[in-house]
């Protein structure tokens, strides 16, 4: 019936503890794609590491990040699959939906890393859940500048996520990852992330 109607593929949420409904899509030939997580906020604040902090954009540093971040996007939606046109309309509409103010948009936190006073990353954190159902802050964005890679700013970014997340009075913290960025996967987990949902996929003969 979906072939008949021209569709190319069947895209399927399962939630993580529905491990028979995983099992299942397995054996009809569903692959992962991508997963929510999260996890509970500590009772205290956690401590940038040394010569590292954070602080909100300037409105110079969201036009150049928020360009930066949409070319990101619709690179990601073109390899999944879409066209060039529909990955920038969606891209367009997705961040206007979540960014109406744009840098004064509410309940939305839109910082950068500093180490020793040079900026080396960027986060975008949603203070209140953008997905119904499911409280706590998102982290929607996190990147760290291509030349200060591989030193724990990653991980920094994402202390500084929980620490704002806290501040804003919240105590859960979830975010998405795509399954093939294994070295993301393997950060959220040793912070204490565990899945919520899983996304997964089958490509139509």
């Amino acid at each position: 019936m979906l072939r008949g109607w021209g569709c190319g593929r069947v895209e399927i949420s399962v939630p993580a503890g529905a491990e028979p409904a995983r099992r299942m899509a397995a054996a009809l030939g569903y692959t992962e794609r991508n997963r929510i997580m999260s996890k509970p906020l500590p009772a205290q604040a956690p401590v940038l590491p040394g010569g590292v902090a954070g602080r909100p954009m300037s409105g110079s540093e969201f036009e150049t990040w928020l360009a930066h971040t949409k070319t990101g996007y619709t690179r990601s939606l073109t390899r999944r699959g879409f066209s060039e046109e529909a990955a920038r309309a969606k891209t367009e509409a997705d961040h206007a939906a979540a960014l109406a103010g744009g840098i004064a948009t509410p309940d939305t936190y839109l910082g950068v890393l500093t180490r020793d006073g040079v900026v080396v990353g960027t986060l975008w954190l949603a203070l209140r859940h953008p997905h119904p159902g499911q409280s706590g802050a998102y982290v929607f964005d996190v990147e760290v500048a291509e030349e200060h890679r591989g030193r724990g700013l990653g991980r920094a970014l994402l202390l500084l996520a929980e620490r704002e997340a806290l501040a804003a009075g919240t105590g859960r913290i979830g975010l998405n990852v795509f399954t093939d960025n294994t070295p993301a996967l393997r950060l959220y987990e040793s912070l204490g992330y565990e899945p919520v949902t899983y996304h997964l996929y089958k490509q139509l003969l």
